[in-house]
Parts: C-alpha cells; sequence; structure tokens
C-alpha cells in the first residue's frame, strides 16, 4: 500500500457522517438513526465499526431522510472523489 492509500484510508471516517446525522435529525442515537433510515441497527453498527461500507441505496435513504445533498453526505463521511471507476471486470460475464 502506498502513502496516498493510507492518507485517503485516514480520511475515511463514517462515524463523522453517521453523528451528523443524528444532530441534524436530532435523535438520540444509533437505534433512533436506524429506525429513520428504515434499516437494522446492526447495519449502522457495522458502517460504524468500517465491518460494512456506506451503500448507495443507503446514501440516497440518508439524503432522502436528512435533505442534504449526496456530495454534502459525501464529504462528511471524507469521501472527496471527484469521478467514479468501475472497473472493466463489472461488464465481463462470470466464466462457468
Amino acid at each position: 500500500m502506498n502513502s496516498d492509500n493510507l492518507s485517503d484510508q485516514r480520511k475515511y471516517d463514517p462515524d463523522h457522517l453517521l453523528a451528523s446525522l443524528i444532530g441534524k435529525l436530532n435523535l438520540k442515537n444509533d437505534a433512533a438513526l436506524s429506525r429513520a433510515l428504515e434499516v437494522s441497527p446492526p447495519v449502522i453498527s457495522k458502517i460504524r465499526h468500517r465491518r460494512l461500507p456506506v451503500t448507495a441505496s443507503l446514501l440516497i435513504r440518508m439524503h432522502e431522510v436528512s435533505n442534504l445533498s449526496i456530495k454534502d453526505l459525501r464529504l462528511l463521511m471524507g469521501d472527496r472523489r471527484n469521478k467514479f471507476r468501475i472497473s472493466e471486470k463489472h461488464f465481463k460475464p462470470k466464466a462457468v
């Protein structure tokens, strides 16, 4: 791993995103956030402990609930990429 990847990983902070949502929505805790986002509490816990990434569908749900833009939500979690690249392997059929 090079130093650029390490610095990117240090900047990524889903805790900040979740804490910001809890504050914006005036919620008490992660359980209340999971109810507001209509996901199970373990999903929030796994995101907080970095075992599960913030998926696109969850990011859209956060946008719908909080009225924050997707860009603002991405900035809150430290995702500052300008472009998303999909590798060619995503378009290739699986070998049987």
